[in-house]
């Protein structure tokens, strides 16, 4: 007789840990450590890389500690100086195809406890945080989204690793599978690979509210029963429903789940993973198809709302207007918006400070106010902590913009309506987003890389973020084009844009060449999740997470370096300069001197004159204040004039004469290689702190030597051309 799919189903080995024996008490850690150090003992690497690098080192306390140098799995030491005891922390990774929300739910599970960042060795962004459970702590990994344990790419190969517990990584002793309830088909193969690693796993099952709207809910016990008593807990990371049952559950499975009938345990150490993942594909295909069949979904599927307004957001011609659209909203917010909360900053808050350190300096006599160490703190310390709160404003906004894209699901709609724009560097189509961001403000648009599924991306994309030209450079294109080119001003700026756009393409393709080579177009699958109404109060906090990380990231850098600017600026050059921290003309301060000896360097630009390279130093912590350098050092005041005033005044008379004189009579060709130059070379001190934070120092400094080489380049070929037509 024919056995029935529901049979197969149910029928099942079970999963132990590497005990082999369940746990006698959740809590009882001594005896669970000394089981794991056995099983480990013949199966793990001594080598810390990837994952393993993120957790703390053992040490060694003693002779009463297993000598055992092949463990990876996470220890804590505590005891008396006699001897220590190692207890184990619990290692729960999180793994998924991406857009079902696990991401959301770990958010929910952690909030402010969790930390982003690289995994050691890679550019690939990760989720870690400790969470307590009664007398136990655990340690859980969120890892990026990925459609197989076959990785194609570096994110896809650290969560399969980390699942897997290969290549040097530590053992997970359980893996939480999210899988989403509107895409029920494609997570369940998923998921096979998943049961075959061996290792004691919880279903959460994702956007169930959504498939019961679809009428294609999922009851977690019918699942559960299906999958051969696999724990399945509903978990809603928007809201944090389910949370409480979702750790429950881990907690009681940590000993041991089913293994389904049809599917194998594999060892994570010998096997082949190419061959693994290709050879039982049939089988899985065949599970899944047979859960799928007991739960009878086909009969009860129907037309959604999501497949609806995808019949105009997907279309060639409504897509793209409708992304558009969007990137003007999420433009406008940036800039817009934030402007006025940048400019209280700047403002209101300055001015309260000052005040406030005012107040404690008079304490000290009526002359302290006069002092080099309230100098040092007024405009040094206090500018750079200033210019860090400045981009609180924009980076918040886009954080929120960008969640509640995601959350909506309309982010992997704009991928899609893209991707063709963007195969020229072999960048999908979400790659458009940070770029477009970038013209508004670079240092969210690298926030936005982000959303990148690939780390290669990310990096590629980071590093040309920068030739998008800001909002900051606008005043110096303002000032300089009615300066040189009164009547053509608006088509000189705009023709800035259009270099920017250029530039990024050409400096995209060269990258692709050079340093990207390995960096191939893969064929673009990517799920569609189903469109939800964003909650926006589950937003707050992890943006409030990120501000904090940027905070602690890059204000050391940014105030380190104002507070040196301040300090060539106050250190008397000359005999006659005056004394230090009163140094009356900037000229005969070693930051004049700097700029002096600077100024040959862009003769070939046509604008080897100190007051240029002067601004070019100010414009490297920020292109804001490049203008007010130029003015400070030609001892012109005109703070109170607009851009096209300043242009056509007395300041833009006086850049007309330096430039005239330093390019030999071609200051308008000068002019065009100094507003190229200040296109692409590096945009500000935060956005090199935000590239530090985000891909580390070599690609930072790579992508500052980029700018400043290509901007030299340009400025030079413009000059060295346009001093024949202008």
């Amino acid at each position: 007789m024919a056995r029935s799919p529901q049979s197969d189903i149910n029928r099942s080995d079970t999963i132990r840990s590497d005990t082999n024996q369940p746990a006698a008490d959740s809590n009882s850690t001594s005896c669970e450590h000394t089981a794991h150090m056995q099983a480990d003992a013949h199966g793990g690497h001594g080598h810390r890389r990837g994952l393993a690098a993120l957790l703390p080192e053992r040490q060694h306390h003693g002779a009463d500690r297993p000598q055992d140098h092949n463990h990876n799995h996470d220890y804590d030491h505590h005891g008396a100086a006699d001897g220590a005891t190692a207890v184990h922390h619990r290692r729960v990774v999180f793994i998924g195809n991406p857009n079902v929300g696990k991401s959301s739910m770990f958010n929910s599970l952690l909030g402010a406890k969790a930390r982003v960042m690289n995994a050691p060795g890679t550019t690939v962004l990760l989720e870690r945080g400790s969470y307590r459970y009664g007398d136990e702590t655990w340690n859980l990994v969120d890892t990026p989204g990925t459609y197989s344990l076959l990785p194609l790419s570096p994110d896809e190969e650290v969560a399969s690793q980390a699942a897997m517990g290969t290549d040097g990584q530590p053992q997970p002793d359980l893996i939480v599978a999210a899988l989403d309830a509107t895409n029920i088909a494609r997570s369940l193969y998923f998921l096979a690979m998943v049961l075959e690693l061996g290792r004691p796993t919880v279903v959460a099952l994702t956007m169930n509210d959504l498939a019961r709207r679809n009428n294609v809910g999922l009851d977690p016990a019918e699942l559960s029963a299906t999958l051969g008593g696999v724990p399945v807990v509903e978990v809603d990371g928007r809201t944090g429903k389910g949370a409480s049952t979702l750790m429950e559950t881990i907690a009681a499975s940590f000993h041991g789940t089913p293994m389904p009938r049809g599917l194998h345990a594999i060892d994570t150490h010998s096997v082949d993973v190419a061959s693994w993942v290709e050879d039982n594909a049939d089988a899985r295909f065949e599970w899944a198809a047979h859960v799928l069949e007991h739960l009878n979904l086909e009969s009860r599927a129907r037309i959604t709302r999501s497949d609806r307004i995808d019949r105009v957001l997907l279309n060639p011609v409504f897509g793209i207007l409708a992304f558009l659209a969007v990137m003007f909203i999420v433009f406008q917010a940036t800039t817009w918006l934030a402007g006025p909360m940048q400019d209280w900053i700047d403002g209101s808050v300055r001015e309260w400070c000052e005040a406030g350190i005012n107040t404690v300096f008079s304490w000290f006599g009526p002359n302290a106010t006069d002092s080099w160490f309230h100098g040092l703190i007024v405009d040094g310390i206090l500018d750079g902590c200033i210019t860090v709160l400045t981009f609180l404003p924009p980076m918040g906004i886009m954080f929120i913009m960008l969640s509640l894209l995601e959350d909506s699901g309309y982010l992997a709609r704009a991928a899609f309506v893209m991707d063709k724009a963007m195969r020229a560097m072999h960048l999908d189509g979400r790659a458009f987003l940070p770029i477009v961001i970038g013209f508004g403000c670079n240092l969210p648009a690298l926030a936005a890389t982000r959303t990148l599924p690939d780390s290669r991306q990310r990096v590629l994309v980071g590093m040309l973020v920068p030739f998008s030209s800001c909002t900051a450079r606008l005043s110096v294109y303002l000032v300089l084009a009615y300066a040189f080119f009164r009547d053509q001003a608006g088509l000189v700026v705009f023709l800035m844009y259009v270099c920017s756009v250029l530039l990024i393409l050409g400096v995209g393709i060269l990258l692709r060449q050079v340093k990207f080579r390995d960096l191939q177009s893969e064929p673009f699958a990517m799920s569609l999740p189903p469109y939800q109404v964003p909650r926006l109060v589950t937003l707050v906090r992890p943006v409030l997470v990120k501000l904090w990380d940027f905070i602690k990231g890059a204000s050391s850098i940014i105030i380190t370096m104002i507070a040196f600017m301040w300090l060539l600026q106050s250190i008397p050059a000359t005999a006659n300069a005056g004394s230090f921290g009163h140094v009356d003309d900037v000229h005969q301060s070693v930051y004049g001197v700097v700029a002096d000896t600077v100024a040959p360097v862009f003769a070939p630009a046509g604008f080897d004159d100190w007051h240029a390279s002067a601004a070019l130093m100010t414009g490297f912590v920020a292109k804001e204040v490049v203008v007010g350098s130029l003015g400070q050092s030609y001892a012109i005041n005109s703070g109170n004039e607009d851009e096209q005033q300043q242009g056509e005044g007395t300041l833009g008379e006086a850049i007309r004469h330096s430039f005239d004189e330093s390019s030999g009579g071609h200051g308008r060709a000068a002019a065009v290689a100094f507003l190229l130059f200040t296109l692409a070379y590096t945009p500000c001190l935060a956005t090199v702190a935000e590239l530090k934070r985000q891909f580390g120092r070599k690609i930072a400094w790579q992508t500052v030597g980029l700018g400043l080489v290509t901007a030299y380049i340009l400025a030079v070929l413009a000059f060295q051309t346009l001093r024949w037509v202008l």
